[in-house]
């Protein structure tokens, strides 16, 4: 249902829900793969580390801007909603904040450390992009299941963790695809091999307990003639899994011709799982108790806020698109001398 868009206490807090929306889309995919090669370091040779991080290397802050971006938005549109999800999440987002601190401060000490300390830094590294992963995991179940806190709750939340790390593996693994070459880039391809099917799993879980939440999410899937409407969801996403598995039988292409092809694939994968997501929680914020409409700041506030959202947002659109043009291409070592 769209909103009346003569009338701006309708229309504006549809336009930062969709505005946030889109924010966390697109860091969930470009956070998603830089973390996943983190999670995946610990699988490739020493030498080969060094290609995995310069493959990230120009992104993984640009990329991080969509988070806060995200984060930003929820709280300034919606400060109600911002305070209930952060005071239930409140654990798994510190130590999310944390694993980003660490894989940062790693980031950048690993290039410059002897070899005695690189490898300390290294640890550092996955950890920080395994606990970020895990926890995001963890609130993705809780916000699915309505951030009850039971026993059932902390099941699903745990089993979403896991199968978010392997997502994030996965699309980390079609990247270094993309990027790598040689060894590397064969070993790329063994590990989106196995992760894809934790990635079906996933998708999955939390297909298949969405619409159990609640009666009025069920209706929303499962009613005529929505189910007719909605049927090409699931199919295209059957269509892509499939589509990624021959690609990936097939790798590496004569040349290495369209090594791209498996990251955009599964990127537009991850982008059908979300949008069935957010299509299944509209017009909630938080699910079942707030809609966009009841935490919306004042309609006069959220005016003035787009008017800087219309400054900022194509800003940071631009650096991203720009990074990702200039170092096009195959990854080498990232050094700093």
């Amino acid at each position: 249902m769209l909103p009346d868009f003569t009338n701006p206490a309708d229309w504006l807090p549809w336009a930062f829900a969709s505005l946030m929306g889109l924010s966390i889309l697109i860091y969930v995919i470009l956070d998603g793969f830089d973390l996943g090669v983190g999670i995946l370091f610990p699988l490739a040779e020493p030498e080969e580390r060094d290609r995995m991080i310069g493959s990230i290397g120009p992104f993984w802050d640009a990329n991080e801007t969509w988070l806060v971006l995200a984060v930003g938005l929820l709280l300034v549109a919606f400060p109600v909603a911002h305070g209930m999800i952060l005071s239930t999440l409140y654990l798994p987002v510190f130590i999310m904040l944390v694993g980003l601190i660490l894989r940062g401060v790693a980031f950048e000490f690993r290039a410059k450390a002897r070899d005695q300390h690189k490898r300390l830094w290294n640890r550092l590294f996955f950890v920080g992009s395994l606990g970020t992963a895990l926890a995001q995991g963890w609130m993705l179940g809780m916000y699915v299941m309505g951030l009850e806190t039971t026993l059932a709750t902390y099941a699903f939340a745990a089993l979403t963790a896991v199968f978010l790390a392997v997502g994030y593996s996965f699309i980390g693994s079609t990247w270094l695809i993309h990027k790598t070459e040689g060894a590397l880039q064969l070993k790329a391809v063994q590990w989106g091999k196995e992760s894809l099917w934790g990635v079906v799993l996933g998708i999955g879980a939390v297909s298949l307990a969405t619409p159990f939440v609640s009666a009025r999410i069920f209706e929303k899937w499962f009613t005529f003639p929505e189910v007719l409407y909605l049927a090409p969801l699931p199919v295209l996403a059957g269509a892509l899994v499939v589509a990624l598995w021959v690609m990936l039988r097939r790798m590496p292409y004569a040349e290495d011709r369209r090594s791209w092809l498996p990251f955009a694939v599964a990127s537009t994968l991850f982008a059908l799982a979300y949008l069935g997501m957010a299509y299944s929680f509209y017009p909630y914020v938080v699910p079942e108790r707030l809609t966009i409409y009841e935490a919306a700041a004042a309609p006069e506030s959220l005016l003035i806020i787009l008017i800087g959202a219309c400054f900022v947002v194509p800003v940071i659109l631009g650096y991203s698109v720009l990074a990702y043009v200039i170092f096009r291409g195959k990854a080498t070592a990232l050094r700093y001398d």
